[in-house]
């Protein structure tokens, strides 16, 4: 099969010296681009078709500036439909709706090494303040987005309103939830990882994939299109600035680190090549800073975004730097390997950027915005523990050092924030999973998925056992939705945002609990 042209002993040769690299300071760490790039611009391109077909959004908000993206995509599922050549953007960015008060505007040249993606990062803005961009190329404009900024440091903020969400199969059911997200009084979406699923096409899909199961740089490409071809989920990015982090699936189901979910298919260096393509793409389609350019198999993309007093997000990435499952990559009990200290689930690095920074935060509400359940979760209601080894359940000795330090340094307001799992849950993190009256050291809010697992139902046959078996856990729903939360300077609450189909698109929503916690009380209550 044909790759992304990779120069892979170069870079398995620097997967010793991973990059150190400031994140969360608006440095740019991505490398020079211009020498990257070929010389030829159609200055006024002619397009088969609309090529804003693939929407707008922005992300990475900071009080200063924010990034706008696009990508140019006459023929999206098809390698996008443009020839060899770059093409000048235009961009603008204003006060108002109707694009009249122009603050910012410039051109960005959109080339075929990125997919004819655009990213431009728009500096010199306001705090706390909502802009309206778009984008033109030859006589085409692109439909306006609307972002936001974050407020400056340590400034005061009374009220914060974001969604967050994950897991979106496209095969298995409408993106009906992003149509209310869209709707909401939000001034973020944070997204968990699965953005897309890397399978072929399955015989009892929704609305199938576009091909089989993907692994060169034009399949992920056709398949990001395809997937932000949904007109719920252009809305909502066209909405609000995101924050985004991966997961699996954006590669390879339950991959770690180098080693695919089924080696004995595919060589370290045959999925390298296969990482380093869908994390190209990635970037391609992700509204991310420039410091996450692709290095090959490489990706920076852990990093901390700050919203005054109130909110610091510690976005992280459990997928590029873990060690391998422990005892498989399903459920085990008695898996003495899980408990080895030496496994991580963050890499060292990572896990010492994290602390640091936790131990600095002068905010509110400390947030961990990451992939895979966080609490312990026995899942046999019998005498054995049965516990997820793609789980922080599969890495004891990462999660004890979290905990550890999080008792010892005490930072304010502890929260978790997880996809993955495709069901809503709610949870208190324990010092000690199994004594309940151990100290409770913060909460975590797990979200269901977009579509991801079809219809669901309110609650299965094995609920109440579960709920029965895991005191720590306060909630179990597995409809489809996304999490809507406000925080405050002295409360957090979480809505559960659910529908009851997805097979079929027009399903109405509902909130169908929502939980607090209370600043200075570790724990949540229902409400």
């Amino acid at each position: 099969m044909a790759y992304f042209d990779l120069n892979l002993d170069r870079w398995l040769s620097s997967r010793v010296r991973r990059r150190q690299v400031l994140i969360g300071t608006g440095a740019l760490t991505g490398f020079a681009l211009a020498s990257q790039l070929p010389q030829r611009v159609v200055a006024q391109p002619r397009f088969s078709d609309y090529p804003f077909k693939l929407g707008v959004a922005s992300g990475e908000p900071y009080p200063d500036s924010v990034v706008l993206w696009t990508r140019l995509a006459p023929d999206p599922l098809n390698g996008g439909g443009i020839s060899a050549a770059n093409v000048p953007v235009q961009w603008q960015i204003a006060t108002d709706e109707n694009m009249r008060q122009i603050v910012y505007r410039g051109t960005e040249m959109a080339t075929p090494e990125f997919g004819y993606s655009v990213h431009v990062e728009v500096g010199g803005l306001q705090p706390a303040r909502w802009y309206w961009y778009q984008f033109k190329v030859g006589n085409e404009v692109s439909p306006i987005g609307r972002t936001r900024t974050a407020p400056a440091p340590r400034d005061r903020v009374n009220r914060f309103r974001f969604a967050f969400a994950s897991c979106q199969n496209w095969q298995q059911g409408y993106y009906t939830a992003y149509q209310y997200m869209a709707q909401e009084d939000l001034d973020l979406v944070v997204h968990l990882g699965d953005y897309i699923y890397e399978g072929g096409v399955s015989a009892t899909a929704v609305r199938p994939h576009n091909g089989p199961e993907i692994y060169t740089l034009e399949d992920y490409r056709n398949r990001y299109a395809l997937y932000k071809s949904d007109s719920n989920l252009q809305a909502a990015h066209a909405a609000f600035p995101w924050i985004v982090t991966w997961d699996d699936h954006e590669v390879d189901n339950n991959y770690a680190d180098e080693i695919p979910q089924d080696p004995e298919l595919q060589s370290t260096e045959d999925f390298l090549r296969r990482r380093a393509v869908a994390y190209q793409a990635y970037y391609e389609h992700m509204p991310l800073r420039r410091f996450s350019i692709p290095r090959g198999p490489d990706l920076q993309l852990y990093r901390r975004l700050t919203f005054g007093d109130l909110a610091e997000f510690n976005v992280l990435d459990t997928r590029q730097y873990r060690s391998d499952q422990a005892c498989g990559d399903g459920q085990d009990v008695g898996c003495t390997e899980a408990l080895d200290p030496s496994r991580t689930i963050t890499g060292a690095e990572q896990e010492r950027w994290l602390f640091d920074g936790l131990a600095r935060s002068q905010a509110r509400w400390n947030v961990l915005a990451q992939q895979v359940f966080m609490a312990q979760r026995d899942f046999d209601p019998e005498a054995d523990v049965r516990l997820s080894m793609d789980a922080w359940d599969g890495y004891a000795a990462s999660r004890d050092r979290l905990f550890d330090f999080i008792q010892k340094r005490q930072p304010s307001n502890p929260i978790v924030l997880t996809g993955d799992v495709h069901t809503n849950w709610v949870a208190d993190l324990k010092a000690d999973f199994n004594n309940p009256s151990s100290a409770t050291l913060g909460t975590e809010f797990v979200g269901t998925s977009i579509s991801s697992g079809g219809n669901g139902s309110d609650t299965n046959a094995n609920t109440a056992a579960i709920l029965a078996e895991n005191p720590h856990i306060k909630f179990f729903n597995n409809q489809r939705g996304y999490v809507r939360c406000e925080l405050t300077p002295t409360r957090w609450q979480s809505d559960y945002r659910v529908v009851p189909f997805v097979t079929t698109p027009d399903a109405p929503i509902s909130t169908r609990a929502s939980f607090v916690v209370e600043n200075g009380r570790p724990g949540v209550q229902q409400s």
